[in-house]
C-alpha cells in the first residue's frame, strides 16, 4: 500500500472479536488511556506537547504492557497524522529508506506522517543513521519505544533530535480498574459474554501482570473463558473467581508467546537454586529464561547480584567471575555467550554462601535512616589548617602503621554508634579466615588498649 494511501487513525486495526482482548480494549483518546499521570495530566509537559501539536519526535521509554504503542497511535489520531508502524525485529534499512523516499513525497504534498518504530533499541546504528536526515527536516515525526535505556541504545545523534519520555509500570489499582473496565464493555471487552469476576480474582491478576496491562488483559480473557466452558447447566453463573484466575494464569504461559513466560517466577526460581546449592535446577531455571527469549543481559545482572548477596566474601572470586561472564556475553552474543552465563551459575551453586556483607549493610542503612547524623569525630577529621588543628582536628588520632600490630585501640563509629557491629562473618569459605582475622583485630586492640602512643 502506497503512503498516500494511509489516512489519519481512525480506528485501531484489529478490533474484531477474534482479537486477543488487550487489542479490542485498547485506548483510543487520552480520555480512555489509563496511567502516565505525570506525563499526561492537564498541564504536564506530553500532554502539553500533544495538544499544542508540537512535532518533535519523542522516544517513549519504558517496561512492556505501559501503552508506548497505543499513546502513539493516539497522537497521531489527535493531530490527524498517517501512522506507520515498524518493528524494529521485522524491518531492515530497506524498508526504512522506501518509507522515507513515500514520506517525504507526502510532505510535499501537505500530509504529516509519524513513524512508529517498536523496539527502536533493536535497530543497529547504521539503520537509525537512516532516520536521521529525515527527522532533521521534519519530513517524518518519529515516535520510538523502547524497553532499554536510551542512553545506551539510541544513536547520541537521533537521541539528541527526540524528546525522551518515561513511561512507568500501571500500579495494582489501575490494572484492576482496567480490568473491570474490560468486563463491562459490551462492545470491545467481556460485557456481552456476562462474565464477571470477584475482587480478589482481580487482585491476583493484577499482582501477577507487575504493572502490564496486556498480560493482565489477556489473562482475563483466559480466564473469562474458563468461566463460560465451566458454567454450570442452567445456572448462567460466569463468574471468574480467584482459583480460576490463578488457573488461568498458569494457562496463559503456555496459550501465549514464549516471551510471555512468568518472568519474575523464574529468575526467582534461579536465585533460590543458586542459594540451594543446587547446580542442576540453576542450569535449568537459566536456561528457561534464556530459551524463553529473556534479554542475556538481565540474566547477567542478576547473576552478578547473587554473586555479592549470596556468596559474598565466602568466595570473593564469584564476583569478578560473574562481570567476566556478562562480559563474555557481551561479546560472544547468542547463542555461545550463554554457555559463559552457564558456567557462571554453576560456579555460584557450587561455591560456599555467605549473606553476611547483604545483611551487615542492610543493618547500616538501618541505622542511618534511624538515628540522627552524627558529626564525625574530632580524632577523625582532616587538619589541613592551623584553625582546625585550634578546634581539635585530627587531636588523638592514632596512626595505625605506628602502632604495635598496627591496629589502634580508637573508635571510628560516631558516638552514638560506637561499639555497634555490622558484619559477622560465617565459617564458610574464605569468610572464615576473615572470621579469624577479626578475632585477631580484637586481642589486638585489647592488648594496646590503654597504652599511648608517640607519633
Amino acid at each position: 500500500m502506497s503512503l498516500f494511501d494511509a489516512s489519519p487513525m481512525t480506528a485501531p486495526a484489529g478490533r474484531g472479536r477474534q482479537a486477543p482482548l488487550a487489542e479490542r480494549m485498547r485506548p483510543r483518546t487520552l480520555a480512555e488511556y489509563v496511567g502516565q499521570d505525570h506525563l499526561l495530566e492537564p498541564g504536564k509537559p506530553l500532554r502539553l506537547a500533544i495538544e499544542s501539536d508540537d512535532p518533535t519526535s519523542m522516544i517513549f521509554w519504558g517496561p512492556p504492557g505501559t501503552g508506548k504503542t497505543t499513546l502513539a497511535k493516539i497522537i497521531a489520531q489527535m493531530t490527524q497524522a498517517s501512522f506507520i508502524e515498524f518493528s524494529a525485529v521485522m524491518s531492515g534499512i530497506k524498508e526504512i529508506k522506501n518509507v522515507m523516499v513515500e514520506a517525504e513525497k507526502a510532505a510535499s504534498f501537505g500530509s504529516r506522517t509519524i513513524l512508529f518504530v517498536d523496539e527502536i533499541h533493536r535497530f543497529n546504528k547504521a539503520q537509525q543513521d537512516a532516520f536521521l536526515p529525515y527527522v532533521e527536516r521534519g519530513t517524518i515525526r518519529l515516535i520510538g519505544a523502547t524497553t532499554e535505556n536510551p542512553s545506551f541504545e539510541i544513536n547520541a545523534a537521533l537521541l539528541s533530535r527526540c524528546r525522551v519520555y518515561t513511561l512507568v509500570a500501571l500500579t495494582e489499582e489501575q490494572v484492576v480498574g482496567l480490568l473491570q473496565r474490560a468486563l463491562t464493555d459490551v462492545e470491545h471487552g467481556l460485557g456481552a459474554s456476562g462474565v464477571e469476576a470477584d475482587e480478589e480474582a482481580l487482585a491476583t491478576i493484577a499482582s501477577y501482570s507487575s504493572g502490564d496491562a496486556r498480560n493482565a488483559l489477556n489473562a482475563l480473557d483466559v480466564a473469562g473463558k474458563l468461566a463460560v466452558s465451566l458454567e454450570p447447566g442452567g445456572r448462567g453463573e460466569k463468574l471468574i473467581t480467584k482459583a480460576l484466575a490463578a488457573e488461568a494464569l498458569q494457562r496463559r504461559v503456555l496459550l501465549y508467546d514464549k516471551k510471555g513466560e512468568q518472568h519474575y517466577d523464574i529468575i526467582s526460581a534461579l536465585h533460590k537454586s543458586v542459594r540451594n546449592s543446587d547446580p542442576d535446577a540453576a542450569m535449568y531455571w537459566l536456561g528457561r529464561m534464556l530459551e524463553a527469549g529473556e534479554d542475556p543481559m538481565y540474566c547477567a545482572r542478576r547473576i552478578v547480584r547473587m554473586a555479592v548477596e549470596d556468596i559474598g566474601l565466602a568466595a570473593p572470586e564469584a564476583l569478578n567471575l560473574c562481570l567476566s561472564a556478562r562480559d563474555a556475553m557481551h561479546f560472544l552474543g547468542h547463542p555461545e555467550g550463554e554457555l559463559a552465563l552457564a558456567q557462571a551459575v554453576v560456579y555460584l551453586a557450587l561455591a560456599p554462601k555467605s549473606n553476611a556483607v547483604y545483611t551487615a549493610y542492610g543493618a547500616v542503612k538501618a541505622d542511618i535512616e534511624a538515628t540522627a547524623a552524627e558529626p564525625v569525630p574530632l580524632h577523625l577529621r582532616n587538619a589541613p589548617t592551623k584553625l582546625m588543628k585550634s578546634l581539635d582536628y585530627g587531636k588523638d588520632y592514632q596512626y595505625a602503621h605506628d602502632v604495635e600490630g598496627r591496629v589502634a585501640d580508637m573508635e571510628c563509629l560516631p558516638a552514638g554508634l560506637a561499639g555497634r557491629r555490622y558484619y559477622h562473618p560465617t565459617n564458610e569459605g574464605r569468610e572464615k579466615l576473615l572470621a579469624q582475622r577479626m578475632e585477631e583485630i580484637s586481642r589486638i586492640v585489647s592488648q594496646n588498649r590503654g597504652r599511648k602512643w608517640e607519633p
